[in-house]
């Protein structure tokens, strides 16, 4: 830094030397305050960590998400979701809680499981457009506690490694709620407790603007994409829209940011069913342009309207196994 001019008890027009010494003083405080401000500004504990090592965790993620694979109790039953993970040869699962107050507890299990199978595991909420008084159940224990979550799952990530990610469902509907500042506390309370876990918001292609990708770019660290045709008509009949829709997203997020391509093999609300054929279809383009792709929901192979979609899932997942990503 440069020295301060000395101070003097007496009054005396300073020489042309000591004006010139004294500009480029002002000039370089100024420039040192405005650095500090700016870097006040931002937070510290948001920008720390490298972005890299969170965009790689959820990089070349090919599994399922959600799926009730339950037992007669109703806790979830972890052993079998396991054995139907590696034989469909997912290294990836995306656990809802969303349907029992038990989720939480039986994540806790499921973790130590998955790290023992080589499976990274996401974690979804519920958003509050998903939640009572508009649903039933709301994400327990800590409902819409956003910034409870964030802490307590990065923590947890930081116990169980197996966990990598949390998710929001249809984040983008909800920013009435996700305000840009309010994120701002969430991502901090999530990166204090571990700089390496990633968020990765559920966005559909007609919230991904360039004006969402300005206002919240930052604090993800990819996408869950649920594909749906949205640039021309929605549906999901139509499976020649995904690598053009990954493109766009692509130029408007950056190359190095991960869509991760989520699959309806269940049926939607409002535009219905899909069919294998349209499953394989999505799955077949959208592996070579994403950065991973997820199966909505898991397939119950004991349901025999769910067996096929199960068995082609399976056929077309297990051909990929030399793209996906290795444990250390």
């Amino acid at each position: 830094m440069m020295e301060l001019p000395a101070l003097t008890t007496k009054t005396k027009k300073p020489t042309r030397a000591r004006q010139l010494h004294m500009v480029r003083w002002l000039r370089c405080l100024g420039s040192s305050v405005f650095i500090i401000a700016a870097f006040l500004a931002l937070g510290p504990s948001i920008y720390a960590s490298d972005s890299s090592d969170r965009r790689a965790a959820v990089s070349k993620s090919y599994g399922t998400y959600d799926g009730n694979i339950r037992k007669p109790d109703g806790r979830i039953d972890c052993e079998r979701l396991i054995a139907e993970l590696s034989e469909l040869h997912a290294n990836t699962y995306n656990w809802l809680i969303a349907h029992e107050a038990t989720d939480w507890d039986d994540l806790h299990t499921f973790l130590r499981l998955a790290a023992k199978h080589g499976i990274r595991v996401w974690v979804t909420l519920l958003p509050p457009s998903e939640s009572p008084p508009r649903t039933k159940h709301f994400s327990e224990p800590f409902r819409l506690d956003y910034e409870k979550w964030a802490s307590e799952l990065a923590s947890l990530s930081g116990r169980e490694p197996a966990l990598v990610a949390w998710s929001v469902d249809d984040f983008a509907y909800n920013l009435k709620v996700f305000t840009h500042d309010r994120m701002r506390t969430i991502i901090a309370r999530q990166r204090e407790k571990n700089p390496k876990f990633s968020f990765v918001p559920c966005i559909y292609f007609k919230h991904a603007t360039p004006a969402f990708v300005n206002n919240y770019g930052e604090f993800l660290d990819g996408i869950l994409f649920p594909y749906r045709s949205e640039s021309t008509k929605a549906g999901l009949t139509v499976a020649t829209q995904v690598a053009p829709e990954v493109k766009t997203l692509k130029e408007r997020f950056g190359r190095e940011f991960p869509i991760i391509v989520d699959i309806y093999a269940t049926r939607h609300s409002t535009l219905g069913d899909s069919t294998p054929e349209y499953v394989v279809e999505v799955m077949k383009l959208a592996q070579p342009v994403a950065d991973g792709v997820h199966i909505y929901r898991h397939q119950d192979k004991n349901n025999p309207n769910e067996r096929e979609k199960y068995e082609v899932i399976q056929r077309v997942m297990s051909s990929w196994d030399e793209h996906k990503a290795t444990k250390d």
